[in-house]
């Protein structure tokens, strides 16, 4: 939502409750973890007002603990911290279930996927950044696609269920390769909202 129409968020809303997406995907920037700020509670809480489909929340921001139950009260279904940001990640992972949230960790470019291995199996998701965080619109990172394929092996190997999202550069040109490479769940902004119809672009990204 972040490439969203911040002046008209409602028919944006409805745009997305009535296309085959099947989450609503909302970036939480700090200032500090990422060189942006993005939105914060008022914001998602307006967003779970209007929304049809679960929320999936994504905090790009330090120390991302102090708020986990300040997000479930906006509204959000998933929470997703990075692991870069989190000191004890265990525990973090821990107090998101607590709240009734599923929980997810997300790995910068830079961050091999073998980091996770411990703890694969608590996580319901990983979110592989496919550019650096803080900004839409950038150029797809080639080499996440083998990370993805390392991570889907490190998943089979720990039994794990964990669902594996791809965020940064996704558009109608790479998604069968990342599905091909064990993607499960593909976020897109800018090829979305920034498409003639953006529609047909939802349908194409889902029949990858």
């Amino acid at each position: 939502m972040l490439s969203a129409n911040f002046l008209h968020l409602q028919a944006d809303i409805d745009f997305v409750n009535a296309s085959a997406a099947d989450w609503f995907h909302l970036d939480i920037m700090d200032g500090v973890f990422v060189p942006n700020i993005s939105y914060g509670f008022p914001v998602v809480h307006a967003i779970k007002k209007a929304a049809k489909k679960p929320l999936d929340v994504h905090l790009m921001i330090e120390k991302p603990e102090r708020y986990i139950s300040d997000f479930k009260q906006a509204g959000a279904d998933i929470l997703c911290v990075h692991y870069e940001a989190c000191t004890h990640l265990h525990r973090t992972i821990q107090e998101i279930k607590q709240q009734g949230m599923k929980a997810g960790v997300a790995l910068n470019p830079h961050t091999p996927a073998e980091v996770l291995r411990d703890i694969l199996t608590e996580v319901d998701m990983v979110l592989i950044m496919s550019v650096n965080p803080g900004f839409g619109g950038q150029k797809f990172i080639t080499q996440s696609l083998g990370k993805i394929a390392r991570l889907k092996e490190l998943i089979r190997s720990e039994h794990s269920k964990a669902l594996i999202q791809v965020d940064g550069g996704v558009d109608t040109t790479n998604c069968c390769q990342l599905t091909k490479a064990g993607a499960d769940i593909l976020v897109a902004g800018s090829a979305i909202f920034g498409a003639q119809n953006p529609a047909a672009v939802i349908d194409e990204l889902k029949r990858s």
